[in-house]
């Protein structure tokens, strides 16, 4: 059995009949449609209404506007860096080109490319990412701004070039529903940003071969959504992109009706993927972040086109946006959880943006800050623009009087103490839905910061595709900030989107009243036979955080245990014996922290190793760098708790 095959069989072990039906009959209809492809239909008088309010260019603010254009005249002459890649190939792009392993991926009908082989096709997201079309949102934007018709007319070029080299069910580009999605909206806002160059509807609404696109790709979507145990953030991007296209590019016999189907999945999905805490299900961040934007992105179209949204999509928006901006640190960056591959769901700002800031300015705009939200510094781009569009929220629901610390639904808490300490406890469910696709071996894991730096780091994610050995160790338990049994994860995985058994978390003590310690406890059943319980304990006064480790149950007395503490790459350490003294720099002061091990441990430093990889950080998807991780080693008898002090100096 080969590793696809096996893989397949494991995912299917994990579905439902009524998922398993669904892709019963997607295979039918992808191969009915191999040799009977349907075809677009006439369009005639389409026009585009759905513009931007006047005066809305002129609220962008200044900064926000320089970095925007910045950003599109290195595009312009062909630079952009994609999960650590840097290209200098963007005046005439290759559409098919992976520029990481110098790959082209074969033609062909869609479903027939094996777009998971590396070795085939390359780095898929390296060749997926450009044609998300959202470089070419930034230069729509420039447009708007500026008035120089250079960027419109780029954007033409490569639209054009896009479709010409990229025919409907032909390719990579049409293997995942994701894709289209994102690359719909971008279109949609790329004919909205280009409203007033004279060569706008020429390149859209009257052009035969843009019409073709456009309704291919909302048929694709509305033949092939995302089913049962996959409908996680894909299934928000598909249903965004399928609403948004339907309302702004409304010109198809069937508009109406993928409209109405794609809000009502959309209201659906969103619900299903959210918390009522707010959080999102994955507990993976990012995508916390790229499901806000989706939404918010479909809810402009929507007030744009007067269509009437449901109140439970604005409702789970908001319960988002109070969320984001209650987990933030002093920084405004939220927890480092679970998968996170840089997805944007609109993007109209230039580099050095703060996307969390964005989220929580445009959250500000459209419901209103509570008292106890922290303040969002900086300016953007797409605040102005997508707050000229939707309707602001004037329903009085009931929100968060005070900063929630504890979501007890996601089983996330978070501890606060002076000097800007900030802690994440993790005690919730291992991932969302039964494949639980984007989650981490990562339970009772912690993550601290002191103002905004990591101390104690989540590595990240790294790679998804074609590196198994860097997928497994990012994903994996010696990966976190938490203890490993035996050598084993605590749920196991099935494939690198796949886990077939989750450890079961539950939270036991959350007390984060700022009564001068804060504490939390919880347990998680990974080991099968024998109970991880963890207790942290923050206490203000001393600057302290206190971690205990014990093993609970039944075993033998010779469990081999690690335990490891990984540190941010701003961090140097210098660890002797059972102690790792810590120095760092934070705007140009330095800082310190001294971490007291378990003594019964024997401990060592780590750093940049390959094989096995241990010692690195990922920034961002594609990028890694080493740091400094801790690892004690020895043997668990039971009888006592491993004790980790982390102090702060003053």
């Amino acid at each position: 059995m080969t590793m696809s095959a096996g893989w397949y069989l494991r995912r299917l072990s994990r579905m439902g009949p009524g998922e398993v039906a669904g892709r019963a009959g997607d295979a039918v209809r992808r191969r009915r449609w191999r040799s009977a492809r349907p075809n677009c239909p006439s369009v005639t008088g389409a026009r585009f209404t759905s513009v931007l309010p006047a005066g809305t260019i002129a609220a962008i603010p200044p900064d926000a506007a320089k970095r925007l254009i910045a950003e599109a005249d290195r595009l312009m002459y062909g630079h952009a860096e994609y999960f650590g890649v840097v290209r200098d190939d963007l005046t005439d792009p290759d559409w098919w080109y992976d520029p990481k392993t110098g790959r082209r991926a074969p033609w062909g009908y869609a479903f027939d490319v094996p777009y998971r082989d590396e070795d085939i096709v390359g780095d898929i997201k390296q060749i997926w990412e450009l044609s998300r079309h959202q470089y070419l949102t930034v230069l729509a934007a420039a447009y708007a701004i500026t008035g120089n018709e250079r960027y419109a007319e780029r954007v033409a070029e490569h639209l054009r070039s896009w479709w010409a080299a990229n025919a409907p069910l032909h390719g990579v580009h049409w293997i995942s529903g994701i894709e289209l999605g994102i690359r719909l909206l971008s279109w949609v806002w790329i004919r909205r940003l280009l409203d007033g160059w004279p060569g706008a509807a020429e390149l859209f609404e009257d052009n035969p071969v843009a019409l073709n696109q456009i309704w291919h790709h909302q048929r694709w979507l509305a033949a092939f959504p995302s089913r049962g145990s996959s409908q996680n953030n894909h299934v928000i991007a598909e249903t965004a992109g399928q609403f948004a296209a339907a309302c702004a590019f409304g010109w198809f016999p069937d508009s109406q009706r993928w409209r109405a189907d794609a809000l009502r999945s959309l209201d659906r999905q969103l619900r299903g993927n959210t918390f009522a805490s707010g959080l999102n299900r994955e507990l993976a961040t990012e995508y916390h972040g790229l499901v806000l934007e989706l939404g918010l992105a479909a809810v402009a179209e929507a007030d744009a086109a007067e269509v009437p949204v449901p109140a439970s999509t604005r409702l789970v928006l908001l319960r988002m946006t109070d969320a984001l901006a209650a987990v933030v640190d002093n920084r405004l960056r939220p927890p480092r959880q679970g998968d996170a591959d840089d997805g944007h769901g609109l993007v109209v700002d230039g580099a050095g943006t703060d996307r969390w800031a964005s989220l929580l300015a445009t959250g500000d705009a459209v419901f209103g800050r509570l008292a106890w939200w922290p303040t969002a510094t900086g300016t953007d781009v797409r605040t102005p623009l997508l707050a000229a569009l939707i309707r602001p929220y004037t329903k009085n629901e009931t929100r968060p009087a005070s900063r929630p610390a504890h979501f007890a639904d996601a089983g996330l808490t978070v501890l606060r103490g002076p000097g800007e300490i900030w802690c994440r406890c993790d005690g919730g469910p291992h991932g969302f839905l039964s494949i639980a696709a984007h989650a981490h071996a990562d339970a009772l894991s912690v993550e601290v910061r002191h103002d905004g730096v990591d101390v104690l780091a989540d590595p990240g994610t790294y790679c998804y595709h074609g590196q198994p050995q860097w997928r497994q160790y990012f994903r994996s338990t010696l990966g976190h900030n938490t203890l490993q049994l035996d050598g084993d994860d605590q749920s196991v995985s099935g494939g690198p989107f796949l886990w077939t058994r989750h450890a079961k978390s539950r939270v036991l003590v959350a007390d984060t009243s700022g009564k001068g310690v804060a504490r939390w406890c919880a347990e998680h059943d990974g080991y099968r036979s024998s109970v991880h319980r963890r207790r942290v304990e923050l206490t203000a006064a001393s600057r302290e955080l206190t971690v205990i480790d014990e093993i609970r149950g039944s075993h033998s007395p010779r469990r081999a245990v690690r335990l490891a503490f990984h540190l941010g790459p701003a961090i140097t350490a210098d660890l002797v014996g059972s102690r790792a003294e810590l120095i760092w720099t934070r705007d140009g002061e330095d800082r310190s922290a001294v971490l007291d091990l378990p003594g019964q441990l024997s401990w060592r430093a780590h750093r940049g190793e390959n094989d096995p990889p241990l010692g690195w950080y990922s920034a961002g998807f594609g990028r890694k760098e080493p740091s400094t991780t801790l690892v004690g080693t020895g043997f668990a008898d039971g009888t006592q708790g491993f004790t980790t002090v982390l102090r702060f100096h003053g």
